[in-house]
C-alpha cells in the first residue's frame, strides 16, 4: 500500500507484462496508475494523485473522499441486542463502544 496527501493506493505486479499496475482505493473516481520499478510506481501513483486534484480544482469540483465518519452496519436483531448490551455494561455508546472495539482490534 501506498499513501500520498491522504489517498491510499493499492499496487500489484503483473508478471507476465513486467508492470506495476495500481489504483486508488478511498475514492469512488477511478485514478489508477502503472510503473515497471518500485520507484517508478511509486512516482506514478504521487503523480495520478496530483492529476486529480490539480483536474479537480480546474473543474471547481471538490476531490472525492467518500469517508465521512458514517457507516451503516446491518445485523440480526439478536446481534444487534447483544452489542447493545455489552455497549451499556461499559458505560459506552453504542457508537463509542463499536468505534473503540474496531480500534483496539
Amino acid at each position: 500500500m501506498l499513501t500520498y496527501k491522504g489517498y491510499t493506493g493499492h499496487v500489484e505486479y503483473d508478471d507476465e507484462s513486467g508492470i506495476f499496475h495500481g489504483e486508488v482505493l478511498d475514492t469512488r473516481d477511478v485514478i489508477t496508475f502503472q510503473g515497471t520499478t518500485v520507484d517508478g510506481i511509486e512516482r506514478a501513483f504521487r503523480e495520478s494523485v496530483d492529476d486529480y486534484l490539480e483536474f479537480c480544482q480546474e473543474r471547481g469540483e471538490e476531490p472525492d473522499k467518500p469517508f465521512s465518519g458514517k457507516l451503516v452496519l446491518r445485523m440480526s436483531p439478536e446481534l444487534h441486542h447483544k452489542v447493545f448490551i455489552k455497549a451499556a455494561k461499559s458505560g459506552k455508546s453504542l457508537n463509542r463502544w463499536i468505534s473503540d472495539t474496531l480500534e483496539s482490534a
